[in-house]
């Protein structure tokens, strides 16, 4: 009954509250609050901020991605308050994520988690976080493909997250997100590498 417990607990009732706040989908309640539509029968059909921000501005798409992000900062930030111990923290994030991209109270079909990776990620190292992201938006900027900077993120995290001592159980979870948000991105992938990707500042109607 030591310490271990406790933060087990601790975890497993922090990675449930995690899920069900990721499940509150940001993009299609705004969708339907302003548009009258679920956002997932409209532009690229998914859920997330980049689709919001193609079919209403980058307004939008910038509120819903802060506060997908929040699903994934807050409840890792308190995992790391409570328990000191990144893996546990990395759990939580997970859940999170999990949230998001398959939603509980949206019938499972939502986001591609990038949003809530980057607000989880952020809690958990905040240089790290700052390094990926900042060669994210550079690679943005350059070829406005907002999903080529979502895996260019995905894909750095690991091995900044494991240089910057957070630990190896971390660094194979990230991992693990990391193959999660290439399946999710997939479509992306393919559209990617045949040229047929639509580039982020696009309206889609």
């Amino acid at each position: 009954m030591g310490g271990g417990n406790a933060m087990g607990m601790i975890t497993a009732v922090m990675a449930v509250a995690a899920y069900l706040l990721g499940s509150i989908s940001f993009g299609l309640l705004i969708g339907k609050w302003f548009l009258g539509i679920d956002i997932r029968q409209h532009g690229s059909g998914n859920a997330g901020a980049t689709n919001l921000s193609r079919l209403m501005g980058t307004g939008p798409g910038i509120v819903v991605l802060l506060l997908d992000g929040l699903k994934g900062y807050v409840p890792v930030l308190l995992t790391l308050y409570w328990t000191g111990h990144y893996a546990s923290a990395m759990l939580v994030g997970l859940a999170a994520i999990a949230g998001h991209i398959w939603p509980v109270y949206f019938g499972f079909k939502g986001g591609k988690g990038v949003a809530t990776t980057i607000g989880a990620m952020l809690a958990m190292s905040f240089w790290a976080t700052l390094v990926a992201g900042l060669l994210t938006l550079l690679t943005i900027a350059i070829t406005r493909y907002v999903s080529l900077g979502s895996l260019l993120f995905v894909f750095l995290m690991p091995w900044l997250l494991l240089l910057f001592g957070r630990g190896w159980l971390v660094f194979f979870l990230s991992l693990l997100l990391m193959v999660l948000v290439f399946w999710k991105h997939r479509e992306n992938i393919q559209r990617l590498l045949q040229g047929r990707e639509n580039r982020f500042g696009k309206r889609i109607r």
